[in-house]
């Protein structure tokens, strides 16, 4: 990664650190939960050898981008803001916008509010969701969440208290980034740590932290020079930042309203795990998708791998995203 250089920008009030290299169309990457620009170590030369522009983002609150004090600074509105701003901050009109985790709906998303600017996306781990219809009057996401749980805790319900979850994930940072990283991989249902995947469900009354499963060695894929990027990162900025996009759920419907039976026409692209259960990526999820993506051009789930899917299957990934980067032309 030699090659990979970094910088700031201003976008959208905030200064955001990006890694990049290559040159030429750009492609533009966005993490998930809890992680950083180093999560796409694996692609980012491999789509500038194949002639693009290829920019890892920090997201909001992580790494090297500004970290705001006010949980109401991360809503869905702010971070496809955040998107569409660096994409001008880097002198562009158009991209290609790839997401993993919690950054696959925001490239979803802004690819379906700013058609003029985002000619393709990717998503990654997290099927598209088109807007859904309103709620009643009276029930927020959280409560639909709330009865879906059926009595259990479920981790996204766990993140709304403020200063609970991430306190609790702070107080031991290496252990929470491993644990959390272990937990939903392949690797711990192929190591027989589990007989089932974590789908984020647990027993009420438990902490977050202590559902997590602990590798008696890294996985292959997780180095410890790896593990030490993120634990340092994280380690500066704690993990409010990234526990607070989900304290704003119950505003994804309303700020999605708008595009309520509008459609996704780009080139899309889906790629995920089979023994992946953390993010919706269900059976039903997928077919969902097919049918709401008219230009679906790719939709793989690589046996035995798990959440984090470009890192447990870089060459896989790699290969496929740059074979539907090239249909674009």
């Amino acid at each position: 990664m030699t090659d990979i250089t970094h910088r700031q920008l201003d976008a959208n009030g905030i200064s955001v650190h990006i890694a990049e290299v290559g040159t030429g169309p750009l492609v533009l990457f966005c993490h998930g939960f809890p992680e950083s620009w180093y999560s796409w170590r694996h692609q980012l030369s491999a789509v500038a050898e194949a002639g693009f522009h290829a920019v890892a983002m920090d997201m909001r609150g992580y790494g090297g981008t500004t970290q705001p004090p006010d949980i109401g600074a991360y809503t869905v509105s702010h971070l496809i803001a955040d998107v569409v701003d660096v994409v001008r901050a880097l002198g562009e009109s158009t991209a290609v916008v790839v997401g993993h985790d919690w950054g696959a709906p925001i490239a979803w998303w802004s690819a379906l509010m700013r058609p003029d600017m985002f000619r393709a996306v990717a998503g990654m781990s997290v099927p598209y969701l088109a807007p859904l219809d309103a709620l009643p009057d009276g029930i927020t996401m959280n409560a639909v969440m709330e009865m879906m749980a059926a009595g259990r805790e479920y981790y996204r319900l766990y993140f709304q208290e403020p200063g609970t979850a991430d306190s609790e994930l702070d107080a031991d940072v290496r252990h929470s980034l491993l644990g959390f990283l272990y937990t939903i991989s392949g690797d711990v249902l192929a190591d027989g740590v589990r007989s089932e995947p974590f789908d984020g469900h647990f027993p009420k009354g438990e902490r977050f932290v202590d559902q997590f499963d602990m590798p008696a060695q890294l996985p292959a894929w997780l180095t410890e020079a790896d593990v030490q990027h993120y634990v340092d990162d994280l380690s500066r900025t704690g993990f409010f930042g990234g526990v607070s996009w989900y304290r704003n759920i119950n505003l994804v419907p309303t700020i999605l309203s708008p595009f309520r039976g509008a459609v996704l026409r780009q080139p899309s692209f889906y790629i995920g795990g089979d023994t992946d259960m953390i993010a919706g990526n269900t059976p039903d999820a997928i077919e969902a998708m097919r049918a709401a993506l008219p230009d679906l051009r790719h939709c793989e789930l690589l046996p035995g791998a798990g959440h984090w899917i470009q890192q447990e299957r870089p060459a896989e990934v790699t290969a496929a995203l740059l074979q539907f980067l090239r249909s674009l032309d």
